[in-house]
């Protein structure tokens, strides 16, 4: 009975240990089930437990008795000073000077939950876009979305601020993010197998689906298609987000391209830009970068003929932006993932391939950039070249993200020669009405 008891009170140790650690970093993308109820759910249990552990006398048993109690205490102490935190970041962000915030602004894109909280953002200009999803559309129509759209696009116009770019996520398969409402149509790898005169075909047929859909909701930019080659049977076993198993295409760079090629012309014929993504390709990383830093270790060579054929096609031979993931090509900068890599950016997208369209990151919010040091990661991201940093899978991290913009701009740590050449490449991407 005494170890049952002993073994009880571990417990109590360590799930109090645990609670203070959640409510310490409850705005943590990994605990964004936990916010609203969660942390309601949270903050209760914890003074409740700290209560009953009072009533049966702990305070009475000295020192860890006492400090147990207050343990169970600090969740909630925990909770309001991230809480503080999360507000003073938001506040310094939405008070900060016009001409600064609208200058970064430009530069971001990102999702949300609270309709109300990105029209602010949308308004004041501290935001370039709105990245839309399946939580955007769930329990609401889509001529609702489609006046939320519409009056966010009013707002700006009412601010004297350029139209406001629209980002979806509707790849077709499993990423149809916008599926219903919209027509959840078959992942492009299902047309690789089909004759090339008719892949093609309904691959394009497919873009324009895509394409007349999405713009009848107000949504300019579909993140799509995936260009990455098909992997190896279970290379990646731990890829449990990513999945670019199931997403590529194909794993022959020509059929690839031409997929991708007339998908993006559908897209474009409905007035519906596309990212393909990700660059510099995740077929061949064994690590998901949702959660972890990746690494590619090809040889530049063997990547030129093969993995990147398909994104120097489509973007030579369309309007189609670039979509750089989190991955590190080592042969060029193993410091830095490429997404925020000059050296990758300007020396091989911009001056070897000469493309001077748009380059966008991958979600700023994954664990590969996230969880490590993402203030270095935006401006360096920003001092690359990098157009559009994307915070789609958690909004409320946008603040935290747009301090760091703020703070380099303060200590003028942002190469103003790069962001000018950034603005006019967004002005001619998306040009004002």
């Amino acid at each position: 009975m005494k170890i049952l008891k002993r073994i009880g009170l571990i417990l109590v140790w360590l799930a109090g240990a645990i609670f203070v650690f959640a409510a310490a970093n409850k705005n943590d993308p990994y605990l964004i089930s936990l916010r609203g109820p969660g942390n309601i759910v949270l903050a209760t249990v914890s003074i409740v437990v700290a209560v009953i552990l009072i009533r049966c006398g702990y305070w009475r048993r000295g020192v860890a008795g006492r400090t147990l109690i207050l343990l169970w205490c600090l969740p909630s102490l925990s909770m309001l000073g991230a809480h503080a935190s999360f507000e003073w970041r938001k506040q310094r962000v939405l008070q900060a000077d016009a001409a600064q915030v609208q200058s970064l602004g430009r530069h971001f894109i990102v999702g949300y939950s609270s309709f109300t909280e990105v029209a602010v953002l949308a308004g004041k200009g501290l935001i370039a876009g709105i990245y839309i999803t399946k939580h955007n559309v769930a329990g609401s129509s889509a001529a609702r979305l489609k006046d939320e759209i519409s009056a966010l696009q009013a707002k700006r116009r009412a601010a004297g601020l350029p139209p406001l770019i629209v980002a979806a996520d509707q790849e077709g398969g499993i990423v149809s993010h916008l599926a219903p409402p919209l027509t959840k149509l078959p992942a492009l790898s299902t047309l690789a197998s089909l004759a090339p005169d008719v892949r093609a075909e309904k691959a394009e047929a497919f873009g324009r689906i895509h394409g007349h859909e999405l713009a009848a909701l107000g949504v300019t930019l579909n993140l799509a298609p995936v260009l990455d080659l098909r992997p190896e049977l279970k290379r990646n076993r731990f890829d449990f987000n990513t999945l670019i198993g199931r997403r590529a295409i194909s794993d022959d760079p020509a059929v690839v391209a031409e997929v991708a090629r007339a998908y993006v012309s559908g897209l474009e014929a409905s007035g519906v830009g596309a990212a393909v993504k990700h660059f510099p390709g995740l077929g061949r990383v064994r690590a998901d970068t949702h959660h972890f830093s990746a690494d590619l270790d090809t040889p530049l060579d063997e990547l030129e003929a093969s993995d990147w054929i398909p994104f120097r096609k489509v973007l030579a031979g369309s309007k189609a932006q670039l979509m750089i993931g989190h991955v590190t090509l080592t042969s060029v900068d193993p410091d830095r993932a490429a997404s925020h890599s000059k050296l990758v950016v300007d020396g091989i997208i911009r001056k070897k391939w000469k493309y001077q369209g748009v380059v966008m990151t991958d979600d700023l919010v994954m664990g590969a950039i996230y969880q490590r040091d993402v203030c270095t990661a935006v401006v360096d991201s920003l001092n690359a070249g990098v157009d559009l940093l994307l915070v789609a899978f958690d909004g409320a991290q946008f603040h935290r993200i747009f301090t760091c913009a703020m703070a380099a701009s303060a200590e003028g740590k942002l190469d103003a020669g790069i962001l000018s050449d950034s603005e006019m490449r967004l002005k001619g991407a998306f040009p004002a009405d």
